[in-house]
């Protein structure tokens, strides 16, 4: 099998991790339509989100469905973005990444550059802009979807909110057909693929993975510790409390009472069923005395 297939084989695999992980739904009020818009210049603009000015009303676009590189690294959230869209995209340097970014950012400027219609409901999107953003569809002068000419021309990967589409195309539907149009980029070895190392971009999207899960169980973690001061007292924490921690199960709790008093959590060596490992896992959530 060549790189080139196994690139392809790993598209298909990826409707799993976007349905669950980055795809999410967006329900909200209907679509408001707004024709003969403009693009603002504004130095936050970006691939998937822009200013726009129409009928009379100026807002922060956001677009559905797709997910363009950073065109910076301008804070730390930004940084570990890029990072991640590195990896997904298979790249072995975040230079690419931004190089790429602003690669589709002057893409929507060319684009745009002729009068287009925005539809939105002003479902509010996360990020950074200090007036905010909505949610929205750009369609060209040409009539074409400019998420989908993104993910066309390389610039763009199937990743974001969703909902029902201008045109009445469902949901799910419409993510089928972008993650198709990937697959066809990838192929093609366009836009930002054209610099993908095939050999590595598996290994590149499970170490993203395997770090998205330990963030995860991390603040779960923290999350289940309700406890006053935010760590527990080893000699004074109950049953259900030691059973917050993920690395405690009843049986374990019990062992760790039962060695009761600790002088400090290095004591915890001294419980069956606690080795090293499991002890560095533990001792971010406890304490000895206050």
């Amino acid at each position: 099998m060549n790189g080139l297939s196994k690139l392809v084989i790993g598209a298909l695999f990826l409707p799993a991790i976007l349905m669950f992980e980055g795809i999410l739904p967006s329900y909200c009020a209907d679509l408001q339509m707004f024709s003969d818009a403009k693009l603002v210049d504004n130095a936050s603009n970006d691939g998937d989100s822009f200013f726009v000015e129409a009928n009379g009303k100026s807002f922060h676009v956001r677009l559905y469905f797709v997910d363009c590189p950073e065109t910076s690294t301008s804070s730390n959230n930004v940084a570990r973005r890029v990072r991640e869209q590195t990896r997904y995209f298979g790249l072995s340097h975040p230079v690419s990444t931004i190089h790429f970014g602003n690669e589709a950012k002057a893409f929507v400027e060319r684009i745009l550059a002729k009068p287009f219609t925005v539809h939105t409901a002003f479902a509010s999107a996360l990020g950074s802009s200090a007036k905010g953003r909505v949610y929205g569809f750009v369609i060209t002068s040409d009539g074409a979807d400019l998420a989908s000419l993104l993910v066309k021309n390389g610039f763009a990967r199937t990743y974001g909110v969703g909902r029902e589409t201008p045109h009445g195309l469902p949901r799910n539907e419409m993510i089928e057909r972008l993650r198709d149009i990937e697959t066809s980029a990838m192929l093609k070895r366009v836009g930002i693929w054209s610099e993908s190392d095939p050999d590595q971009i598996a290994e590149f999207r499970a170490e993203q993975r395997r770090e998205d899960q330990e963030l995860k169980e991390f603040q779960s973690q923290v999350k289940k510790a309700k406890f006053s001061g935010g760590l527990l007292d080893l000699n004074t924490a109950s049953k259900e409390e030691l059973m917050s921690i993920n690395e405690i199960g009843p049986v374990l709790a019990e062992r760790i009472m039962g060695r009761r008093p600790y002088k400090t959590v290095d004591g915890l060596i001294k419980v069956k069923g606690i080795g090293p490992k499991k002890l560095e896992k533990i001792r971010p959530y406890v304490a000895v005395g206050k």
